[in-house]
């Protein structure tokens, strides 16, 4: 994402004010200017970025705070508070009730601001959650709307409405509403026409559809590309419909992100989701503190609880019980990267872990993508494998074996033994928790949680942050350790997760 061009230059200013033992005036006054620089450089407004400034000056008056106090830590929570502040709208989003009847929501924005793709990441996002969800193709002014929504629709198994022949947008609306209220869906979905402030008619026909659809929800699609001028393009719509939340997209495109954020912040418009990359899983929820911890490079532990949840990891009993005991298959591993691939971009989750997002400061959506390849060519591998293969974790994998495998999945096989020498990683880490379970050390694993040996995102049982360091740092890559900064880093951060999750996984 381009925004992590943002966070990286925040975080560092933050860095070098942290090298100083005792930080004065002039040195907050210079980091100050620093990330002044870099939000400017993402089209923040001038008026917001000196406010943040005069307000963390305000919160830290370092000429009155006593010796003992840690100056730094103030000053960075001071920071990352402010960050907060310029996003958070300070209005909650409308609630989506689930049970009471279908919840309709009705998509409005520009032309050209992704709000066909956006509608249908929407509803996908619902649709995993378990919520009965459809379409609704109300676009009949751009030519081929109701194609493309029917394309996205189609592709994420969505039921949709629409019509070649029918050239009343409020006509088609109110027919597929109509249609599915009667069959009982969660969610309806209304894509609507894109039109701009100047546009008279079309913002007339967006307010006789909501008066025909009475929506539960209108949702405002705001590409992020135009910065500060989100303002009032946002203030407009909010003028003539009662628009509840607000869908920034193509953050992961464009330098102008950080000002198209706030300047919708700035019209008290709550921002519910952002809008990652084309794909449809690349869409998730925004909360400003959560989003500014990723940017900072603090991680997101509850997005990272919720997304493994969604995935349906850490589901599977009998897995559990074998890992308790130590035994863990190729079969295990399988289903543990089926898993990883339902909770979405690799990057996207790494960002969500603390101390890991900073990994990837440019070209993190290329490491990703290399990385969900990777583990799709595991898949095929293990596909390629036997029952026995994928069940016995004592059978002797010779060359003749390794040759067939590769074949049968068309793998050299150099690919089959990088896979293998994987999979032993992932196996000791596995017996060792096996072991210490039977010694009663931890009072059990309770699943991996996820990443096919991340350790405890699950719930760790009462098991330590050094114990956990020290079997990730077994099945770890020693070259990724080193990235980590070392096991006492990786310490910090299951530290850090471990506070979030209620000491050990369950709040």
């Amino acid at each position: 994402m381009v925004l992590n061009e943002l966070g990286g230059k925040i975080s560092a200013a933050i860095k070098r004010m942290s090298a100083n033992t005792v930080p004065d005036e002039t040195v907050l006054k210079q980091m100050l200017s620093e990330i002044a620089r870099a939000l400017l450089e993402a089209d923040v407004n001038v008026r917001a970025v000196q406010q943040l400034r005069g307000n963390v000056l305000a919160a830290v008056d370092l000429s009155a705070l006593g010796a003992g106090v840690n100056k730094v830590k103030l000053i960075q929570k001071a920071v990352f508070d402010e960050l907060c502040r310029m996003l958070d709208a300070g209005q909650k989003p409308v609630a989506l009730k689930r049970g009471h009847g279908s919840n309709v929501v009705m998509f409005v924005g520009l032309q050209g601001n992704g709000k066909t793709t956006t509608c249908a990441k929407y509803a996908y996002h619902y649709s995993r959650k378990g919520w009965k969800t459809c379409l609704v193709c109300a676009d009949t002014f751009r030519a081929g709307a109701f194609d493309q929504l029917k394309q996205n629709a189609t592709k994420a198994k969505i039921p949709f409405y629409g019509s070649y022949t029918e050239t009343d947008p409020v006509a088609i609306a109110t027919a597929g509403v109509d249609r599915f209220r009667a069959e009982r869906y969660d969610l309806i979905v209304v894509d609507t026409s894109g039109r701009h402030k100047q546009e008279v008619a079309l913002f007339d026909e967006m307010e006789q559809m909501a008066a025909a659809v009475e929506p539960t929800d209108i949702v405002f699609v705001m590409d992020s590309s135009i910065g500060q001028a989100a303002h009032d393009q946002a203030a407009a719509f909010r003028s003539r419909v009662a628009v509840g939340s607000v869908i920034i997209t193509k953050l992961d495109g464009h330098a102008k992100g950080g000002g198209a954020l706030s300047a919708v912040a700035a019209t008290r418009s709550p921002i519910t989701f952002i809008g990652t990359g084309e794909h449809i899983d690349e869409f998730e929820p925004f909360a400003a503190e959560r989003f500014v911890g990723r940017l900072l490079g603090m991680g997101d532990v509850s997005g990272l609880m919720s997304t493994i949840q969604d995935a349906g990891l850490a589901n599977n009993p009998d897995m559990v019980k074998r890992l308790t005991g130590g035994v863990f298959t190729l079969r295990d591993m399988n289903e543990q990267f089926e898993g990883i691939a339902r909770m979405g971009p690799l990057d996207k989750v790494m960002g969500m872990i603390p101390g890991l997002s900073q990994m990837l400061p440019e070209g993190a959506a290329g490491n990703g993508s290399e990385g969900a390849k990777r583990i799709q060519v595991f898949g095929y591998m293990m596909d390629a494998m036997t029952d026995e293969e994928l069940d016995n974790p004592k059978i002797v994998w010779c060359q003749s074996r390794i040759r067939r495998v590769a074949r049968g999945s068309g793998r050299h096989p150099a690919e089959v033994e990088g896979l293998l020498t994987e999979y032993k990683r992932f196996a000791k880490m596995v017996q060792s928790v096996g072991s210490m379970s039977k010694k009663g050390g931890m009072g059990g694993l309770g699943g991996l949680g996820g990443m096919g040996g991340m350790g405890g995102l699950g719930g760790a049982g009462g098991m330590s942050p050094a114990m956990q360091a020290k079997m990730a740092q077994a099945a770890m890559d020693p070259a990724m350790l080193r990235q980590l900064g070392g096991a006492g880093n990786m310490q910090e951060a299951l530290s850090a997760m471990m506070q979030q999750m209620g000491g050990g996984g369950r709040k």
